[in-house]
């Protein structure tokens, strides 16, 4: 069992004037504090020594000396307005006195006021018993002597403010004295003070806020949480704004179960077009190991276009165990991913033709039997829209040496050459695209006299033709549907593929594998993935979709249905000397996307054996949605014959879902879901969340119990066994208006956990 309680305050520099917690309800507009009088429209700044403008009911002036002004007092100097029932103005020393209902604005901000005095000369100002209202924000609040200097600064002195409506003391920061700088964006607070229901809670003596979107170094929000694995966890991250270009961000996060736990990123920017980041963690000497281990995480990320030709993108990761992101709360990956990406590329792109040089690695956490190594790749693409009449050509090169960790491993260099000539016919009525491709590979296998099977081929030559005619008819009429108008179509297509044999048992698998089957992969040009295997084939494929439009032209369904009809078997597979047997026909691939009603929605996907009758896959959803804030999603997914990797026994996964969120108020809202795995009669996965949000600060509440995604670990294993499932409570509180992280909405809510909510395609509501 696991608590954990985060309480993100603004009490360190984190932006001030800018609500940076997206929350769904309340609506941003019916939460905006405005001030008692109109706000004036945008004036165009750098005006404030232009001329002053002032109109009255009633003026009294000596020339060259004062002026007095009464009823309806307006003064405008450029942005600036400020209005009065009564002013004097002294034009020997350029000053300005008001009272009376007075009221001050520009482009930011509105303060009434019992009294001014401005010094026109310098454009200061200081107002007495403020209020003041920041424009677009919710944040208001109030200030015994409140002075505009003359460098368009802001100073108050015994001063509060809320982001809370009026009349609502749900929190209220106080302050001695505030200042903020227009030229920096930045405010600087003493002595403040945080009253939550009238109720001091926290004390600072001195703190910095951003008053926009720039960055200054300093504390970032403290977290707090406990739990039964970790003990008391405190993490303190420091934020250092090194440079425009470049930032870094420390968090030393103690964990009393555990040790103490480091994590750091840099961020970096590399010119107009190119960022990246680098992400350092450590935990040295776990005390939940037998050993005492450390454990690690370094992880690097660049991406980006050097000029309009030519493009990069790199990523490196490694961790010190398969159990790192099961265990620790990483800023780089999540406990479901089990891949580490180590890639590194250079494209350049011309209109026609493209080329690219990639090396790659992939670690895959809890795996004895590691991947093949790309090092290096080059590839050449081509292709020509006018090559000769209505003919295209284009033509795809690859060359790729193929490396492993383990010397005693084959390796090969692949040499693979692939050009192709189309002639696509298109009109509104159909298309006809006729194909003829050569398929020429070459390989040079080296340690082949490692293998304990059947040896390798040193060398290979491969030539496979490829023919591919693919036809599609586009039919549509005015139909009804519950006596709504509808326009229907219908859309049958054929492709016809055949693709020559050779026998391919002497080649390595080095980046191949079976392709996942479903409606639009059968009208694919291969079975594998990769280049080892290349599948013979003389088939042809069926499929028919049909489609109902409204009158807004918007899809409210589609069905699609087909299946392969195979001519002659396939010699090819991905096992040395295994020839499977196949039926005359595919699976039945059928998928589905319908608005039922206007609050029903359903989903759903099945491959179905004909000839023995059997289910291959299914996965279907229902989808409750009467508002943009209410949703029930009942699932279910079955997929049979897989392979568990660590013990090679067939497994199969039959489990069903549900997933809600619903207001159970104006402001009180429930997320939940529950996954059920059928097969093993046992919940993997229950989340329930309660959130309640106002204008001024929102609070979440919920409940987590999940299968752990344990792998097989000689590293150090844990103490004892670990545990198979997980469970926590969490609570999670902000403070709007003091910046912070802390609840997200529903929407954000929906994606917490294994299972992410998936809406049915684009289907409008």
């Amino acid at each position: 069992m696991q608590i954990r309680y985060l309480l993100a305050l603004g009490l360190f520099p984190v932006p001030l004037l800018a609500d940076t917690v997206a929350l769904e309800t309340p609506t941003q507009d019916q939460c905006l504090v405005v001030p008692p009088v109109p706000v004036p429209e945008t004036a165009v700044a750098g005006e404030a020594t232009a001329q002053v403008e002032i109109l009255s009911d009633i003026s009294n002036a000596v020339m060259n000396k004062n002026a007095t002004f009464e009823g309806d007092v307006k003064f405008r100097q450029g942005e600036r307005s400020i209005s009065a029932d009564k002013a004097v103005m002294d034009y020997e020393q350029q000053r300005l006195d008001a009272e009376g209902n007075l009221v001050f604005q520009d482009n930011q901000f509105t303060v009434t006021a019992d009294s001014l005095s401005a010094e026109i000369k310098d454009n200061s100002a200081k107002l007495q018993g403020a209020k003041y209202w920041l424009h677009g924000q919710q944040v208001h609040g109030n200030a015994q002597k409140l002075e505009i200097t003359k460098d368009n600064n802001l100073i108050l002195k015994g001063t509060d403010f809320t982001t809370c409506p009026p009349g609502d003391s749900s929190w209220l920061l106080e302050a001695e004295r505030i200042k903020i700088d227009s030229t920096e964006e930045w405010g600087e607070i003493w002595n403040a003070k945080l009253r939550i229901a009238d109720v001091p809670v926290f004390y600072m003596p001195y703190m910095t806020v951003p008053v926009s979107d720039k960055r200054k170094t300093g504390f970032l929000f403290p977290e707090f949480s406990t739990s039964t694995t970790n003990g008391v966890e405190i993490a303190t991250p420091w934020y250092w704004n090194i440079a425009p270009e470049y930032d870094l961000t420390l968090t030393p996060h103690y964990m009393s179960g555990r040790g103490l736990y480091l994590l750091s990123e840099f961020r970096y920017l590399a010119g107009d077009a190119q960022a990246g980041r680098v992400n350092l963690e450590y935990l040295g000497s776990d005390r939940m190991l037998e050993n005492d281990s450390d454990r690690y995480l370094y992880h690097w990320e660049h991406q980006g276009a050097v000029d309009k030709h030519w493009r990069v993108n790199a990523a490196f990761t490694d961790v010190s165990d398969n159990n790192y992101f099961n265990d620790l709360d990483s800023a780089v990956a999540r406990a479901t991913d089990n891949q580490l990406s180590r890639i590194g590329e250079m494209s350049y792109f011309e209109n026609d033709w493209n080329v690219s040089a990639r090396v790659q690695d992939i670690k895959v956490l809890g795996e004895d039997e590691e991947p093949y190594q790309v090092m290096p790749q080059l590839a050449f693409n081509y292709r020509n829209r006018d090559f000769f009449n209505t003919l295209e050509f284009s033509f795809f090169g690859e060359a790729s040496n193929f490396e492993h960790k383990d010397s005693e491993q084959v390796t090969a260099t692949r040499l693979h050459l692939q050009p192709s000539i189309s002639l696509p016919v298109h009109g509104p009525a159909g298309s006809l695209t006729s194909e003829l491709t050569l398929l020429q590979t070459n390989y040079w296998q080296r340690n082949t006299e490692l293998v304990t099977r059947e040896s390798l081929d040193d060398s290979v030559s491969r030539t496979i033709p490829r023919a591919k005619i693919h036809g599609q008819v586009n039919l549509e009429r005015k139909t009804s549907w519950f006596g709504d108008p509808y326009r229907q179509t219908l859309e049958p297509q054929f492709q016809y593929l055949y693709v020559g044999y050779e026998e391919q048992d002497g080649i390595g698998i080095y980046d191949s594998a079976s392709l996942q089957d479903d409606y639009y992969g059968l009208f694919r040009a291969r079975r594998f993935s990769g280049l080892d295997r290349i599948s013979d084939a003389n088939q042809m494929t069926l499929g028919l979709t049909t489609r109902f439009f409204d009158d807004h032209n918007l899809e409210q369904f589609k069905l699609s249905v087909g299946q392969i009809i195979y001519f002659s078997e396939s010699k090819v597979s991905l096992t040395e000397g295994l020839i499977e047997e196949r039926p005359s026909a595919s699976a039945i691939a059928a998928e589905l996307d319908a608005r039922v009603s206007d609050d029903w929605f359903v989903s759903g996907a099945v491959q179905y054996d004909a000839s023995t009758r059997e289910n291959k896959k299914s996965e279907v959803t229902l989808d409750y949605r009467p508002g943009g804030d209410k949703l029930v999603q009942f699932s279910y997914r079955y997929v049979p014959d897989l392979i568990n990797t660590n013990t090679n026994d067939e497994v199969s996964i039959s489990q069903t879902g549900l997933r809600t969120t619903w207001p159970l108020t104006d402001n009180l809202y429930f997320v939940g879901n529950w996954y059920y795995d059928l097969n093993e009669s046992r919940a993997v996965e229950t989340y329930a969340g309660f959130q309640y949000e106002s204008c001024c600060w929102a609070v979440r509440l919920s409940y987590h119990y999940r299968i752990k995604t344990n792998y097989e670990d000689d590293f150090n294993p844990v103490e004892d066994n670990r545990e198979l499932f997980e469970s926590g409570i969490y609570l999670n509180f902000v403070i709007k208006g003091l910046g912070g992280s802390g609840p997200m909405g529903v929407s954000d809510m929906l994606d917490e956990g294994l299972f992410n909510y998936r809406k049915p395609l684009y289907l409008r509501n």
